[in-house]
């Protein structure tokens, strides 16, 4: 509607009844009617509808009027929204029609005149329907609708409606309190209460809710304390709050006053009425984020939250808020997170509040950080060919832009190409190699790709590219052309140095190990040789050099020919040995599985016959007929070969034959096969070649050795290999020649399994067959390469069945022909067990009747402790493994340990050398994939089967000894525990194990080990209460003996002497309280008692050698003198220092591996570390010394130099410590002679008992001979006790210088022996003046005794 001259304004009322009978409506009181429209809408229209109305008794109807009026003053319009506004509704009918109430008036549309046009707009709560919107141009300079949103202005009137409709649905959340106390039965909806409380309040809540327009429902959902708070929710159309306060007013007008319901406390939360938008829809890190909350409210009161923070959202540096009302219809409000972060992620709320409602939305957003794919790095050749660097979006997003940037000093050529619809971009390099010459080879350049997001966020990934000049290869270039047999080497040399990786490959492209060649680095180069020691056939074709630096390769080939030869030992002679009389012939044979073109002649002696051929099947065999006569008629021994030269022109000769000439009466066994010998003659035959049946698959191999008995031959030793186990062992000696010998490793192993297992009565009967498959084992175990559980599997199949009881007696044979095949096979699986690798599983189990296998793989992080069991019911054997998990952190991440265990074994493999010991328990072999660089213990507990007792040793089976045939060792084991039906072992290393029984050795009840005790408990008792003794006699006679230097310095040693073995008789005892036999009960406490066992054992000999060494410096160094402090201090330090010494760094160099002492005894260790020659060197050195001094003092007494004059005390000291060393030297150094000898394993028995007893009465020794030896402690003695008489006359013919004589001898070498021992024959009786050389010889004799 336009009015170009008029002004007009007009708007749209509409008027809600409810009527019994027909609508009698009079607007006169209010305004003229312009025009009055009433709808009955059909279906679900919910502007305009009818309902029936539930608190009427007749079924009362609703009915929606739209009113236009129109005004030509605008000035109306305000008063007239105020008038409606105060009414209070349902307004009554007049008295004609009084059954129609009027429930809501409310203005919708509003018609303003704008210059020459009429713009309508809608009232809060209503809206423009769409078909109106898409027909009617809308108001563009009124301010635009967000998009998606319905127009909110239309230019002119709408001729024929539809006007301003109320908008959809909305549900309100409200809450009202009531003023009354709170009961437990209003939280149950089944109690009386509740539904009273729910009947009351709904009816009223519908009574005053039904003038909303478009009222639908009300529902009490329920109550809650405080005082009691009501909550209800109801359906209806948007409502203005001016409504909702009438509503309320009349909610609480129809409610009864006892509920005390509290007008204030309304409040209404609508969530469906807010348009919650968020820009962009896929967020990136980095990007500028706005979200859009808009409200058809013109209000400006939002706020907003974040959830996962727990805070409202303040204007920041990141955060912008602003909130604008359009129209003064709509409120917008736009969040804006600038550089966003995977932090600013979550649910956002975003909140309107307006009198008592709330409109609420929550939207939650997730921030993705921009994923670019792309190669981190890169190699690029300076070869001229192109390069594409290649990066990609993991999510295909609206980039704005893709670029490339570089960091680097390169310059070639580039270009970029870019898709923005696939979110990639590819940049392509290429050089060539001028570019990358002067030092660019190997030059690293860093490339970016960046992507931006249309809001603001980067990504970027970098790709390093290194870019390197072709390495060039030079290879051997001479032709490569050998016969089998020969060595040939390829030198492959590079003259670039970086790489990463090289190696070989055959023309097949399968890998040559690295067994096979050799790899050096030069500064400028790089050289590989593949060398072939041994070449067969198989090497024939093409080899391929290939030097690789990341994704680059440079290779070189070389062809190499080898032409058929046969190898020496596939050469197979006959005879190897041949007896001809001077008249007689004999036939030689050279054979080879293999039909080539070979020229072939037999050399015998100096001369050379060419070979027939002879072709039986696949064997080929050149024959000689040998004439006697053809050579000398001497009786003599000639050499037989065979010579093979190829079409190469190469050469082979077979192994010797001996022919040996003799005349023909001595010859008496003949035989067409075996042929002529003479009585005892012994030779050997090929077994193919021999008596022995051949068998249908193939020659047998092997050896048969016949003698000749009378006139026959009989067979001594049979060595025969069966034609099966025969081919297998030539193919095994193929296989690792072969260059592809890992690949062709698992199907090996596969035959040899399913072959023994088929020919187990040729393996049983023939000796040689069990000894051949051994050494297949051994020979595969060689091969470099990973052993899968498969092939393991295939590995114990095969040793169960040479294992197995039927074939014990053959290994008997082997055994009486003192080989070495059970150590042989036993180091076999131990390789194999070391190759294993477990593939999907971390622990992998085997189990043969024979033997049993199981693994575990050491994760890294946390170990499992590693405990195995092995059961074997049919030999009533069984044994655990246990290693703890403070072993295995020290092993290698995916470290393999495998224990293998095998029940028949013990009774196979070698027992000691006096067969005194046997093993009679299960062999256990646990091995460790890596090497181990830590001390390693392993426990395990073995069945004991010894009943009738015995000795149990934990051993090993040590493959170096016996000239490395093996034997069982104890180094590094030691037995923990023997029950009756256990055995508990613990080792510091890993091997094969098991128990060693000594049944004839001695057991801790035997007489031996009992007489032992008693000597030594009964030696260590006299030995301490004499060394008391000796310390209470020094102390008792000090001051009398101790009057000059000498003396004092003599007593000081003696008294030390017996204080340091007095201490170690002691700890001697705590070591036999801690020691038991079997088991170490205190481990630190026994640490402690040997060292000082062992330091006070040290500290004996050492002030020994003090007292030596005194002594020698008393007698020669006469004119000298040294102060008493000073010589103590060199005592006491060497008495004691030196041994504090030794002891502490023999303590600290083998305690941290925990081989200080021994496994059994508190003592220092000798079978690991020798720790003992810390005691035994410097004893047995000392106990030489003092000797040597001893003999050197008694030749000086004998014949003294001119000048020596010491006085007579000093003399009287010198002789008595040269007494006491003369004595206890050779004393202690033989106590420890014999101890020495008790070390070694298998001594005598008479050697521990010599031991004992010398090492229990040391202290006795030491009372006697260096104390009460002393004439001068018996004098103090005697003194003390007043024994005057006896001492005095003593001491007058002692200070006279003569005595009554022992005895007396008239030979001068009997007066010198006697001299020496102290005893004397006639004294010249002088004067003290007297110097005569004879007196002095004299008194320095008899001082000797004193």
């Amino acid at each position: 509607m336009k009015s170009a001259r008029r002004t007009t304004l007009c708007f749209m009322i509409i008027v809600i009844y409810s009527s019994q009978a027909t609508l009698n409506l009079n607007l006169e009181s209010i305004v003229h009617p312009l025009i009055l429209h009433e709808h009955e809408p059909a279906g679900e229209e919910p502007p305009r509808h009818k309902r029936a109305v539930a608190s009427s008794s007749l079924a009362a109807e609703e009915h929606t009027v739209d009113i236009e009026i129109s005004f030509e003053n605008a000035s109306f319009l305000e008063p007239l929204k105020a008038h409606l506004n105060s009414l209070s509704f349902p307004i009554q009918g007049n008295s004609t029609d009084q059954a129609t109430n009027i429930l809501s008036i409310a203005v919708t549309t509003v018609c303003r005149p704008t210059g020459n046009e009429i713009w309508c707009s809608c009232e809060t709560g209503y809206r423009w329907p769409q078909e109106r919107c898409l027909h009617n141009l809308t108001c563009h300079d009124h301010g635009n609708s967000p998009a998606g949103h319905h127009c909110s202005c239309l230019k002119g009137l709408p001729p024929k409606g539809p006007f301003c409709q109320l908008r959809g649905d909305v549900t309100l959340r409200m809450s009202v309190r009531l003023n009354v106390g709170f009961q437990e039965d209003l939280r149950n909806s089944s109690s009386a209460l509740y539904r009273s409380y729910k009947t009351d309040l709904e009816t009223a809540f519908w009574k005053g809710y039904r003038i909303l327009p478009g009222f639908k429902l009300v529902t009490v959902t329920g109550f809650r304390p405080g005082s009691v708070v009501v909550t209800y929710e109801v359906t209806t159309k948007t409502t203005s709050p001016e409504l909702m306060h009438k509503a309320n007013e009349q909610v609480l007008q129809n409610l009864n006053q006892t509920y005390k319901m509290d007008y204030s406390s309304f409040q209404a939360v609508t969530s469906n009425e807010t348009k919650f938008s968020v820009i962009p829809e896929i967020i990136f890190e980095g990007d500028t984020v706005t979200l859009v909350c808009e409200n058809e409210v013109p209000f400006s009161n939002v706020s907003w939250h974040h959830v996962e923070r727990s805070s409202d959202i303040q204007n920041s540096s990141r955060f912008w808020i602003y909130t604008s009302v359009l129209n003064n219809t709509t409120s917008v409000s736009n969040f804006t997170i600038y550089n966003i972060t995977q932090g600013d992620a979550g649910e956002y709320i975003c909140k309107l509040t307006l009198d008592i409602f709330e409109y609420e939305a929550r939207k939650k957003i997730d921030v993705t950080p921009i994923q670019i794919l792309a190669n981190e790095e890169m190699k690029v050749m300076c070869d001229n060919n192109p390069v594409s660097l290649n990066c990609c979006s993991e999510i295909n997003a609206n980039w704005s832009k893709i670029e490339w940037k570089k960091e680097g000093k390169i310059t070639i050529q580039e270009n970029s190409d870019t898709d923005m619809d696939s979110s990639c971009s590819r940049y392509t390099l290429q050089a060539n190699g001028t570019q990358c010459l002067s030092g660019s080879a190997g030059t690293k350049v860093v490339y970016t790709c960046e992507f931006t997001s249309a809001h603001g966020a980067r990504g970027s990934k970098n790709i390093e590219v290194t870019f390197t000049s072709v390495a060039n290869l030079t290879i051997t270039p001479e032709p490569i052309s050998v016969s089998e047999g020969q060595n040939f080497s390829i030198k492959c040399i590079s003259d670039v140095s970086n790489y990463d990786e090289v190696y070989w490959n055959t023309s097949a492209g399968i890998k040559i190990h690295q067994r096979f060649y050799t790899t050096r680095r030069y500064p400028d180069g790089a050289e590989s040789v593949l060398i072939v020691k041994t070449s067969t056939r198989e090497w024939t074709g093409t080899y391929y050099c290939i030097f690789r630096y990341k994704n680059s390769y440079s290779v070189a080939s070389k062809d190499v020919i080898v032409h058929p030869l046969p190898l020496e030992p596939n050469i197979m002679v006959d005879p190897l040995e041949a007896i001809v009389s001077r008249r007689g012939s004999h036939h030689f044979k050279c054979c080879i599985e293999e039909d080539e073109d070979y020229r072939v002649t037999f050399h015998i002696d100096s001369s050379s016959f060419p070979a027939a051929k002879e072709v039986n099947g696949k064997q080929v065999c050149y024959r000689y007929d040998f004439m006697a006569n053809s050579i000398s008629r001497c009786p003599k021994t000639v050499d037989v070969f065979c010579h093979f030269t190829n079409a190469a022109n190469n050469s082979v000769r077979s192994q010797s034959m001996k022919l040996n000439l003799v005349l023909e009466e001595n010859i008496t066994c003949q035989d067409p096969i075996i042929g002529a010998g003479e009585p005892g003659r012994v030779i050997q035959k090929l077994c193919q070649f021999s008596d022995i049946p051949s068998s249908p698959g193939g020659p047998a191999g092997g050896i048969i050795t016949y003698e000749c008995v009378g006139s026959q031959w009989k067979v001594k030793r049979n060595n025969c290999i069966s034609a099966t186990i025969n081919g297998l062992l030539q193919l095994a000696k193929a296989l690792i020649k072969s260059p592809t010998q890992d690949e062709k490793l698992p199907t090996y192993l596969k035959d040899l399994s399913i072959s023994t297992g088929k020919v187990e009565n040729e393996v049983s009967s023939f000796p040689g067959s069990l000894g051949a498959t051994i050494n297949i084992l051994d020979l595969l175990s060689t091969v470099p390469t990973q052993v899968n559980s498969e092939m393991m599997t295939h590995v114990l199949s095969t040793v169960n069945a040479i294992l197995s009881k039927s074939i014990l007696s053959t290994w008997k044979v082997l055994q009486q022909q003192q080989t070495n095949q059970s150590s042989q096979l036993l180091d076999s699986v131990e390789r194999f067990s070391r190759a294993l690798r477990s593939e999907d599983s971390t622990f992998l189990s085997i189990s043969q009747t024979n033997v049993q296998m199981k693994s575990m793989v050491i994760k890294s992080g946390d170990p499992k402790p590693y405990k195995q069991s092995f059961v074997f019911l049919d030999s009533d054997l069984w044994g655990n493994v246990a290693i703890d998990e403070c072993q295995l952190e020290n092993l290698q991440p995916d470290s393999s340990i495998v224990t293998v265990a095998f029940p028949t074994l013990k009774a196979i493999i070698a027992q000691d050398v006096e067969a005194k010991n046997f093993i009679n328990s299960l062999v256990m072999t646990t091995t460790v994939s890596h090497n181990i660089t830590m001390p390693f213990r392993i426990s395990m507990t073995f069945k004991n089967n010894n009943p009738l007792g015995g000795i149990p040793q934990c051993v090993f089976w040590n493959f170096n000894l016996a000239n490395h045939t093996g034997g069982w060792d104890s180094s590094g084991c030691y037995v923990k525990e023997v029950n009756e039906d256990t055995v508990s072992c613990s080792c510091d290393h890993l091997t094969s194990f098991s128990i060693l029984m000594s049944p004839d050795s001695p057991d801790p009840d035997s007489l031996l080990k009992i007489l032992l005790d008693i000597i030594s408990y009964i030696g260590l008792c006299f030995s301490i209460l004499s060394l008391a003794a000796c310390l209470v006699v020094e102390a008792v006679v000090w001051k009398s003996v101790t009057k000059n230097r000498t003396s004092y310095m003599r007593h000081i040693c003696i008294v030390n002497i017996s204080a340091s073995l007095l201490v170690a008789d002691i700890w001697f005892i705590v070591a036999a309280t801690i020691d038991d036999h079997h088991y170490l009960l205190n481990e630190t406490a026994c640490v402690a008692t040997t060292f000082f066992i062992h330091f006070f054992y040290l500290s004996v000999f050492f002030w020994m050698l003090t007292l030596g060494l005194m002594l020698f410096y008393r007698l020669v160094f006469i004119l000298r003198d040294t102060s008493k402090s000073i010589q103590k201090a060199i005592a006491f330090s060497l008495g004691y220092g030196c041994p504090l010494v030794i002891s502490v760094i023999t303590l600290g160099a083998t305690q941290p591996q925990e081989v200080y002492m021994r496994k059994n005894a508190c003592w220092l260790n000798w079978e690991d570390t020798k720790a003992l020659l810390a005691f035994i060197i410097p004893a047995l050195i000392i106990v030489v010394v003092n000797v040597t001094i001893t003999v050197v003092v008694i030749t000086k007494i004998l014949r003294p130099s001119i000048g020596d004059k010491p006085s007579k005390q000093e003399k009287s000291s010198i002789f008595q410590i040269s007494k006491s060393i003369g004595v206890l030297t050779p004393l202690l150094g033989l106590t420890w002679g014999f101890g020495l000898a008790t070390v070694f394993p298998g001594s005598n028995a008479v050697f521990h008992i010599v031991f004992t007893l010398l090492n229990a009465f040391q202290g006795l020794f030491i009372l006697l001979f260096g104390c009460l030896w002393d004439q001068k402690v018996q004098e103090a003695l005697l003194n003390k006790f007043s024994l005057s008489r006896w001492s005095s006359q003593h001491s007058k013919s002692t200070s006279l210088g003569s005595s009554t004589p022992v005895f007396s001898m008239s030979s001068p070498i009997s007066r010198r022996f006697n001299n020496l021992f102290g005893k004397t024959g006639t004294y010249n009786v002088s004067t003290p003046e007297t110097t005569s050389s004879s007196v002095e010889n004299t008194s320095s004799a008899c001082s000797l005794l004193n």
